[in-house]
């Protein structure tokens, strides 16, 4: 039986080293780029570190504020998101009008001063929980960072907080 928090691994498969461990469960290898390292932790000790949200970058609320608009008949509009966006000590509401998701929490970051850029993403789907791979970059770095959740908006939004996090942290 899957756990029902997806960030706990799942213990009827057995715990081996990460890459074999989330071979077996999403049936793929992970992206290459993370692999190698990989290959030398075990799935606990990989997701403490490429899927750690905690930083001084938090996302709180996230919404999409017309998601129940139509598509029009020129194929998908820019929709309009609304965040809670900590950083530091600093709360703020902040919005944006993107195609997705992922360039709407750019915009945001982007506003706030942090710059990520998506380089890779990857997202696979197994037994309800969707995992998603960003490498990101400030401009002068890269990192690679996870993230994982039953909703796959919610695994996009925690691997690009987790990224910037990476980023911020050097």
């Amino acid at each position: 039986m899957r756990p029902s928090n997806p960030d706990v691994p799942d213990r009827s498969v057995p715990q081996r080293v990460a890459n074999a461990w989330f071979s077996a469960r999403f049936g793929a290898a992970l992206p290459r780029g993370l692999r190698e390292q990989a290959d030398t932790m075990s799935w606990e000790s990989f997701a403490a570190i490429y899927g750690h949200t905690a930083g001084p970058l938090r996302l709180g609320q996230w919404a999409c504020a017309d998601a129940e608009r139509p598509a029009g008949r020129l194929g998908p509009q820019a929709r309009s998101f609304r965040a809670m966006i900590a950083v530091g000590d600093r709360i703020s509401t902040s919005t944006a009008v993107a195609s997705g998701p992922i360039a709407a929490l750019t915009a945001m970051l982007h506003d706030h001063g942090i710059r990520v850029e998506t380089l890779r993403f990857h997202q696979m789907r197994s037994r309800g929980c969707t995992a998603t791979f960003v490498c990101g970059t400030d401009g002068s770095r890269a990192q690679w960072a996870m993230g994982l959740s039953d909703d796959p908006t919610q695994s996009e939004l925690r691997a690009m907080i987790a990224c910037a996090n990476r980023l911020i942290a050097g």
